[in-house]
C-alpha cells in the first residue's frame, strides 16, 4: 500500500498474523503449508503477481514469496485499497473475537470501529492512507534501527564496569584461592567470590546502573561481552580461570587449528594488567599478550 510501484520479498517464518497468532484452518495440510499459503493470499488481495522460490539457506523454513508486478492497473489502485481494507479487517474481527473469549474486550463497540473503518472512502493522499486506512495505531520499525546490546557503549565506560565488578568480586573473598596443581606450581591465585546480578548490580553506581538499563540485556549483556574476564551461569557471575578451559580440539581440521592459532594474541590480557596475582596462565599457554610486544 506505500505505493503502486513498490515490489517485495518476504520470507515467512512464525506463523502470526496481523494481529497474533495464526490460527490454524485445514487439518489436511502441515502447519507451514497451510501459513504459506496464508502469506501468498496476502499478496493476492494485494494485487501482486505471487512467485513462490525455495532459497538455498540451511534452514527448515526457506521458501519464499516475491511480488514484483501488479495484477491491475493503477488506475483501479483506490478499489483495491478498499478490498485490502476488507481484508485486513475480516482478519481483525478474528482475532477481537479471541481477544473477547479472553481478556473481556467490549466486543460490540469494537466491531462497531471496525465497522465505520470499513466503510470510509480511500483517500488518494498516501501520506493520509498511512494514518488513516492502515491499522490504526500501527507503528512502523524507525529507519535507522538503534544497537542496544552494549556494543555501542564507550570502551571507557566498559572498561570501568568490568573492573568495578572485577574488584568487587576479587574483594568478596580475599582468602579463596586456588592452586594451579596442573603445573605443579602452588603458588595461589586468587579467583574471587561468585555472586548474583542482583547483587553485582547493588554495589554499582546508579548512574552505571541507568545507562546500562537502556541496552537490551543490560548488565548481563555486558558482562558475557566480556567473555575474557567474566564467566555467568545460572545468573551468578564469576570470574574465569583460564586453566580450567577446555583446550582446543585436535580432531579440528588443519585450516581452522592455523587460524585459531593465528588470533592468538590480538588482545592484551587483562589478568595480566589488572589482577593482583597477574594471570592464571603463562605467556606461552595464554591465548592473551602478556604485554604490547606480544601482540599479533
Amino acid at each position: 500500500r506505500s505505493s503502486y510501484s513498490c515490489c517485495y520479498f518476504v520470507l515467512p517464518c512464525c506463523f502470526f498474523d496481523f494481529h497474533g497468532k495464526y490460527s490454524r484452518r485445514q487439518s489436511k495440510k502441515t502447519q507451514y503449508r497451510e501459513y504459506l499459503d496464508f502469506v501468498a493470499q496476502v499478496g493476492f488481495v494485494c494485487g501482486f503477481h505471487v512467485e513462490e522460490d525455495c532459497l538455498r539457506i540451511p534452514s527448515t523454513k526457506r521458501v519464499s514469496f516475491i511480488g514484483k508486478s501488479r495484477t491491475y492497473p493503477a488506475a483501479e489502485r483506490a478499489l483495491v485499497d478498499e478490498q485490502i481494507t476488507q481484508f485486513i479487517n475480516s482478519r481483525r474481527t478474528c482475532a477481537v473475537a479471541t481477544c473477547d473469549r479472553r481478556v473481556g474486550f467490549n466486543h460490540e463497540d469494537h466491531c462497531g470501529a471496525l465497522c465505520k473503518e470499513a466503510g470510509s472512502e480511500p483517500l488518494e493522499d498516501e501520506t493520509e492512507t498511512v494514518g488513516t486506512i492502515w491499522m490504526p495505531g500501527f507503528q512502523p520499525r524507525e529507519k535507522v534501527e538503534q544497537v542496544r546490546n552494549c556494543a555501542s557503549l564507550p570502551r571507557d565506560f566498559v572498561d570501568e564496569v568490568v573492573l568495578n565488578v572485577a574488584n568487587l568480586l576479587l574483594n568478596a573473598a580475599p582468602q579463596k584461592s586456588c592452586s594451579d596443581k596442573q603445573s605443579g606450581d602452588m603458588n595461589t591465585w586468587n579467583q574471587g567470590e561468585s555472586l548474583s546480578l542482583r547483587e553485582v548490580a547493588e554495589h554499582l553506581n546508579k548512574e552505571i546502573l541507568k545507562k546500562l538499563k537502556s541496552e537490551y540485556g543490560g548488565l548481563q549483556t555486558l558482562l558475557k561481552n566480556n567473555h575474557q574476564v567474566f564467566e555467568v551461569l545460572n545468573g551468578r557471575v564469576h570470574i574465569r580461570d583460564w586453566r580450567k578451559e577446555k583446550p582446543p580440539s585436535k580432531t579440528k581440521p588443519e585450516v581452522k587449528r592455523r587460524l585459531s592459532a593465528e588470533a592468538f594474541k590480538t588482545r592484551l590480557c587483562w589478568f595480566f594488567i589488572h589482577h593482583p596475582d597477574g594471570c592464571s596462565l603463562p605467556s606461552e599457554a595464554c591465548p592473551y599478550a602478556h604485554g604490547t610486544d606480544e601482540l599479533r
